[in-house]
């Protein structure tokens, strides 16, 4: 068979992609992908999962996800909703159908593992098709994203232990042997965070919980993160503090400390220092939640369990009978070296705005149908590495300034953006009546300080 574009993985990048792709070019598209229906991890994820960014800017370009409603209960009152896991696997269904299919240029291969080269496999009847591929492959599995259910965690489990993934917790009604009576969570990052939660929703005693918490995180204060001019002056007025903070920092510490004044960045515990920062965004009511567990383990990684002692890198954690270990360990996003986008016949999508992999692969769709050599096409999509630690954290944050200025600077880019529902902010500031002195007053905040911020995150930066 012949297509214009390959596209490997039917996840949210690979979708994204595709959708604009289609929309600015009148090519052909072959999506392969091992998961038996679209979404990629959404499959594989716990049912109580939600997305920790809201649906306003999350998806496809062309489709709206949500009802752009405020939520008006729970730990996200009052700011704009998160759509479910199984809203979000909906919505990925209706892309491919209503959207992607039904335009007659699009091909779609479930249950099927590419070989590379052009080729892939169905796993369940082991055909091998070859696919003449007139233009590009685009992987968008670079990111290799894992899930709890799917990932075999780094540690050893003696037999014994009552291990599951949190994907088991709402079924624990079913148990034959009881309800435990402690819960021990095992990781500290996103996926740790919706565990407590779901735990303290649904009852559970928070001294009846463990949490083992190799290293407490910064994290992305939600509020700050809304579409639309109401929110401009947490929004808008907040990228301006940033940049403030950015142009002041004395080094990275400093700048976590202004970031964390302003109410950009948040932490559980106010007097542990977080250690990492992996771009988490939580609402103040969920801090308020995660911080009524007491009995938080920072002793490192784990290196064993069995079922009444934990051994970690700092020492051990004793258990009684009945205990339950969640595993929330699982890597969301592994940590790969930035690689240009544009390659000799390979695109590989990648952060661009990070945290916005949705964005980002539909803009470098768009890069990819309207300007003509690899060059100038890099150039406008500069890969952005999550950062590891807090000392890569200015370099994610400029990387972030350098890709908006190139963009800001080509007329035809930056229209696409500001029509783009997924980026949910340019159109806010042009939207922004010049009569208005407060907000007029706030831009004039963020451009004064942007070009100090850049400067000085340049000096924040280790040498590599």
């Amino acid at each position: 068979m012949e297509t214009d574009y390959l596209i490997v993985g039917a996840g949210a990048v690979g979708l994204a992609f595709a959708d604009t792709l289609l929309d600015q070019t009148k090519a052909h598209i072959t999506i392969v992908d091992r998961h038996g229906k679209p979404g990629g991890h959404w499959n594989d994820a716990y049912s109580f999962v939600s997305l920790h960014q809201p649906s306003a800017f999350y998806g496809v370009n062309s489709l709206p996800l949500g009802q752009d409603r405020i939520d008006e209960t729970g730990i996200n009152q009052g700011l704009y909703e998160l759509a479910s896991g199984p809203e979000v696997s909906g919505y990925f269904e209706k892309v491919m159908n209503q959207r992607l299919l039904a335009s007659g240029r699009v091909s779609y291969f479930p249950m099927s593992n590419y070989l590379g080269d052009g080729r892939f496999v169905s796993l369940l009847s082991g055909k091998e098709t070859e696919v003449h591929i007139r233009k590009k492959t685009v992987d968008a599995s670079y990111f290799g994203t894992t899930v709890p259910s799917t990932h075999r965690p780094k540690f050893a489990i003696e037999e014994g232990v009552d291990f599951v993934p949190l994907n088991e917790l709402p079924h624990l009604w079913k148990r034959s042997q009881g309800m435990p009576k402690h819960f021990v969570i095992v990781g500290a990052g996103k996926t740790g965070m919706d565990a407590a939660c779901w735990l303290l929703a649904s009852g559970a005693d928070p001294d009846s919980i463990s949490w083992i918490m190799p290293r407490d995180s910064w994290l992305l204060n939600r509020r700050k993160t809304q579409p639309g001019l109401d929110f401009f002056d947490e929004t808008i007025a907040g990228q301006a503090d940033m940049m403030e903070a950015c142009a002041e920092a004395k080094d990275v510490d400093d700048l976590f400390d202004r970031l964390e004044a302003c109410g950009v960045m948040l932490r559980i515990d106010p007097n542990v220092r977080p250690t990492v920062h992996r771009y988490a965004t939580v609402s103040t009511g969920e801090v308020a939640q995660l911080a009524r567990i007491k009995h938080v383990i920072r002793k490192g990684r784990v290196i064993s369990i069995s079922p009444t002692l934990v051994v970690l890198e700092g020492g051990q954690e004793r258990f009684g009978e009945n205990t339950l270990y969640i595993d929330c360990s699982a890597t969301a996003v592994e940590d790969r070296p930035a690689v240009p986008v544009f390659q000799d016949g390979l695109i590989v999508p990648q952060m661009i705005r990070i945290p916005q992999p949705a964005f980002s692969a539909a803009l470098a769709a768009y890069v990819e149908a309207n300007y003509e050599d690899d060059t100038t096409k890099n150039g406008l999509c500069g890969s952005i590495p999550l950062p590891r630690t807090l000392d890569m954290y200015p370099r994610a944050v400029l990387g972030n300034m350098m890709n908006q200025l190139a963009w800001s600077q080509d007329p035809k880019l930056r229209d696409w953006i500001r029509e783009s529902r997924l980026d949910g902010f340019g159109k806010v500031i042009a939207s922004v009546d010049p009569n208005d002195h407060d907000k007029m007053a706030v831009l004039k905040k963020f451009r004064k300080f942007a070009m100090p911020a850049a400067a000085n995150l340049t000096k924040l930066i280790p040498p590599s």
